[in-house]
């Protein structure tokens, strides 16, 4: 291991590899602040450059491309309520409105740090348990999926501040936005009423930015003649976090790299379901859960240290099994394969050098991130102090720019403002954002892993409560369930306390 290490030390900081690396993340950064643009248009967009570069060089860049966008998308999440991808929503439920109590700079050095730790555990993992890790992928089947899925969608609905059946109600909303399009297993087309462009799908992108930004702009129109984004001023010490903060977001942090490290490696899972566990998890937690969605800073270190370590732990089984967990993964395996890289098991061996040097310049990477953004959290956060009637027509902008630019289709536009009035007429009857996008994201796969599991069983539904992963799942959702319901009947007033309203004559 320590052979392996030095290996991998040599050739991250090769002068060549040093500036791949230092080239991917800067651009990663930068693409991940611009709201829309995520890792797989950018990647997209330089994967040609990569054919005449050097293999090592080549996925270094590309790597610090991957994880550059994931580190600068908590930026505009916090400070503007626009996540960037979806893995960085769940972050604008707490993120936000941290941001306008004044303490933004407080939040995305908490983000940064988050990620940043969440990295090395990831790192470590990967380094150490690679083998373990990828036999604990293979025991997932589509039973293991969907009681996995199940589990997490009844995990969202805890997300929403307010009642719990408001919180069921956004799911089921999401899964029904989810349907919508080809259906994967018939070729037949649901719910598109006629538009040819809603056979695709409604883009994922549009969701989250109608959700969050153009709902929140249309929240605080009547405000754009006077005021900012702020509801306190900045401080002097806006940027350096409070006395024990760190330490107290320290069991957070551990428990979202735990969560995104086992998500990451399991395909189609990815960052956006561990941010959302991950914030789950720290809502039930946490002593005073009324806290999160008005401002609990475990509610930004948590998902971000998820979603990072799931970043670093999704190259496990591309790299060592050849199976891509998403579409960024896919256009890895794609850089691989043209410069003569087979991925598998033998790769470690065959090209030592290559993955050691991956290895490190992860760590290299995340450490030239937290070096660049930490000066420059100040600089984003006095966009906060910049009045309405000039900040929400930027954010417009930048919402229409970046929709249009994952499809290069305006009818997603069109999408987006549609979505934006459902999210305002939603919010105002007090229903929140983020669960309904979890179910909008894991709503196909969870009934594509349903289907497939029957079929296998040929129909029969014990198959979900016989194999001990997915019977142990769906054991956890009904124990949650009937929690639920035990707290309910708890809570009801007794008929005794009820009192009698004097009858009119």
């Amino acid at each position: 291991m320590i052979d392996n290490l030095i290996l991998g030390f040599q050739t991250a900081f090769s002068l060549h590899n040093l500036m791949y690396a230092f080239v991917g993340v800067v651009l990663g950064n930068l693409i991940g602040v611009l709201p829309g643009i995520g890792a797989l248009a950018a990647i997209s967009m330089l994967l040609p450059i990569t054919y005449g570069l050097d293999p090592t060089g080549a996925l270094l860049m590309l790597a610090g491309l991957y994880y550059g966008t994931s580190f600068g998308g908590a930026t505009t999440s916090i400070l503007l309520n626009l996540p960037g991808t979806a893995s960085h929503a769940v972050v604008c439920v707490d993120g936000n409105p941290l941001a306008r109590q004044g303490k933004g700079g407080q939040a995305i050095f908490m983000a940064m740090f988050a990620s940043f730790v969440g990295v090395c555990v990831g790192i470590v993992l990967m380094m150490f348990f690679s083998p373990m890790l990828v036999d604990v992928a293979f025991l997932f089947g589509p039973s293991e999926y969907f009681a996995l899925m199940l589990m997490g969608l009844l995990a969202a609905s805890t997300l929403t501040s307010g009642s719990p059946l408001k919180g069921i109600a956004s799911v089921v909303v999401g899964l029904i936005f989810g349907v919508v399009g080809t259906d994967v297993n018939s070729g037949v087309a649901r719910f598109d009423f006629g538009i040819p462009e809603l056979q695709d799908g409604i883009a994922l992108v549009a969701l989250a930015m109608g959700l969050f930004g153009i709902t929140d702009v249309l929240s605080n129109a009547a405000n754009l003649g006077e005021g900012t984004l702020l509801t306190k001023g900045i401080g002097g010490q806006s940027v350096r976090p409070g006395k024990g903060e760190i330490r107290k977001a320290m069991p957070s942090i551990a428990r979202g790299s735990v969560i995104g490290s086992a998500l990451g490696i399991l395909p189609g899972a990815g960052g956006t379901m561990a941010s959302f566990m991950s914030y789950a998890t720290e809502k039930k937690a946490s002593h005073s859960p009324e806290r999160f969605g008005r401002g609990a800073m475990e509610g930004v270190s948590g998902p971000e240290s998820a979603n990072s370590s799931a970043a670093i732990t999704a190259f496990i089984p591309t790299l060592t099994l050849g199976i891509p967990g998403d579409a960024v993964m896919a256009l890895m395996l794609g850089a691989l394969m043209i410069h003569n890289i087979t991925p598998g098991p033998q790769l470690m061996v065959e090209y030592p050098a290559m993955f050691w040097g991956l290895l490190v310049s992860f760590w290299l990477g995340n450490l030239m991130l937290l070096v660049l953004n930490i000066p420059l959290i100040g600089v984003w956060v006095k966009l906060l102090s910049v009045p309405y009637r000039l900040i929400y027509p930027t954010v417009l902008f930048l919402i229409a720019i970046g929709v249009y630019s994952t499809n290069n289709n305006l009818f997603d536009v069109s999408v987006v403002l549609f979505i934006g009035i459902f999210g305002y007429v939603a919010a105002s009857l007090g229903f929140q954002p983020a669960p309904l996008l979890m179910g909008f994201i894991l709503g196909p796969m969870m009934e594509e892993n349903f289907r497939r599991a029957l079929l296998l069983s040929r129909g029969d539904a014990f198959t979900f409560f016989e194999r001990p992963l997915s019977g142990s799942f769906m054991a956890v959702t009904i124990l949650m369930l009937a929690t639920v319901a035990y707290k309910r009947l708890r809570n009801r007033p007794k008929p005794s306390e009820v009192q009698e309203e004097p009858s009119s004559l």
